[in-house]
């Protein structure tokens, strides 16, 4: 009997049907201390105020009201009238769903540690320019193309990383070779991109990059004084070698070829109108305004203790402030979190940008082929393996078979703990539709894959942001439709 009083009564259980509809699931989180945020599954959201969210959740809301129209639009209630809700809400879910049955579709090869810079907040251990032996051998590169093939995707994009990648364009070459051999049986959408601080880009790279399509993608934290100090070089013409190289691919191979991505330091946290201001002036229509990651040298100098998540927040929405303000001026240029938040929020594609994705995307959106054939779930994955920490190393290629890696228990164990639907807090909260779990970011910071969101600087700075941009979109339609623009241009 004492077991049985820690039940409640089978009705509490039944349906309820009050005022001629029902709940569909739905999650809602304070806005700001007037207006709260709900949404449903699939991410539909509606913002209201208490007393309507009262309304609702006690089945008050007048049938033939706007309000009540309004929920039903956005599938937090069905009636009779709306038997088929259930169907389309189940098809938008398999819709946001899909990219996870499309499986790892992004393939990084380090093809060298070798570095000719010596950046500060570098998340990896690079090493000097004439260490060889930290170079992807030939038989490596071999069976990272042929385990790349082995994953499903009908669209493959092959990002070569390092170090510096360009020290080893022969080894690029090779890979780029391999896979388009590879792929006239295959028949996939193949994409190349290299990761580059564009020190050492030649006439020669540029022809070979324009006869295989390939794309390229630099480091610029801003104007020369903070680039060179964020980013130093010996001979301290880093940035001058970072400007030329993008120049002459635009002038190559056109605007569209060549992108670039800022991290954030504590000396970029007054100038980020600087920041802003110097990717204008190249030309970009796209900037990220991206803070440091809790690994490599960023953690053993120092640098990702140099601002909390409040400052990095307050010197993001100054920024965002201003890019805003530059298109309405004429100038379109998106902030590409906001636009990756944003696609998310507001229309049924899943953009598949690893870090905001529930199941997570390590190992089954993106997983890392290392020089010396190590295998890791993501790149942050690698960067940890280079601290001594081989938490998420899924096996060696040419030991471990490509159903071992993926079927792994530590693949698995990661994919567990990186459902947000299924973690303390994250079920309850309205954003979770639009957020992730980042088990590799829980397990540097807190030591635990699912990690305290209430202690996580992941989770603050994300529900900041999300909160953030619904507020713009409610409060000034001019804000709201640039925010707009960028969820469906994007």
């Amino acid at each position: 009997m004492a077991l049985a009083k820690r039940f409640s009564a089978v009705e509490t259980f039944r349906a309820v049907e009050m005022a001629g509809y029902r709940l569909l699931p739905l999650r809602f989180t304070a806005l700001d201390q007037e207006r709260y945020v709900i949404s449903n599954m699939v991410g539909e959201y509606l913002v209201v105020k208490r007393d309507q969210l009262n309304d609702l959740i006690h089945h008050r809301v007048p049938q033939g009201s706007d309000l009540y129209d309004e929920f039903k639009s956005r599938h937090f209630i069905r009636d009779a009238d709306s038997d088929v809700a259930l169907d389309l809400l189940a098809l938008k879910y398999r819709t946001k769903l899909a990219r996870v049955s499309q499986f790892t579709s992004l393939h990084m090869f380090v093809v060298t540690l070798r570095c000719d810079y010596t950046c500060a907040y570098c998340q990896v251990s690079r090493q000097t320019e004439d260490r060889s032996a930290y170079d992807m051998s030939d038989d490596t590169a071999a069976a990272a193309v042929e385990m790349t093939f082995r994953s499903p995707a009908p669209a493959i994009k092959i990002e070569f990383q390092g170090g510096e990648p360009l020290l080893a364009f022969d080894r690029i070459k090779s890979v780029v070779e391999m896979a388009e051999a590879r792929n006239v049986q295959e028949k996939r959408n193949l994409q190349f991109v290299i990761a580059s601080n564009l020190s050492l880009i030649s006439d020669e790279i540029l022809d070979y990059c324009d006869r295989h399509g390939i794309y390229l993608s630099t480091s610029l934290d801003g104007p020369s004084s903070l680039h060179d100090r964020n980013r130093p070089k010996p001979g301290k013409n880093g940035y001058e070698l970072t400007i030329r190289g993008i120049k002459r691919i635009q002038d190559r191979l056109g605007r569209d070829r060549v992108s670039a991505l800022m991290t954030t330091t504590e000396r970029s946290l007054p100038y980020v109108k600087e920041i802003i201001d110097e990717y204008v002036r190249l030309g970009f229509r796209s900037i990220f305004l991206r803070p440091l990651s809790p690994y490599g040298f960023a953690v053993t100098t120092g640098q990702v203790d140099k601002y909390d998540a409040e400052r990095w927040l307050s010197f993001y929405r100054e920024g965002l402030s201003y890019i805003l303000e530059l298109n309405k001026h004429g100038y379109s240029i998106r902030e590409t979190y906001a636009a990756i938040i944003l696609r998310k929020m507001l229309t049924p594609q899943n953009p598949g940008y690893v870090d905001l994705q529930s199941p997570t995307g390590l190992g089954i959106s993106a997983i890392v082929y290392n020089y010396d054939g190590a295998v890791y779930a993501s790149d942050e994955s690698r960067m940890l393996a280079e601290m001594g920490d081989q938490s998420f190393r899924l096996g060696r290629l040419g030991v471990n078979s490509y159903e071992e890696m993926m079927l792994s228990t530590t693949l698995l164990d990661a994919l567990e703990a990186g459902v947000a639907e299924g973690a303390p807090l994250c079920s309850e909260c309205a954003f979770v539709p639009y957020c992730g779990a980042d088990p590799v970011y829980h397990h540097a910071t807190q030591r635990d894959m699912m990690g305290n969101k209430a202690l996580s600087g992941y989770c603050a700075r994300n529900m900041a942001i999300f909160r953030h941009l619904i507020a713009l979109m409610e409060d000034s339609l001019a804000d709201k439709a640039i925010l707009l623009r960028w969820a469906f241009d994007c």
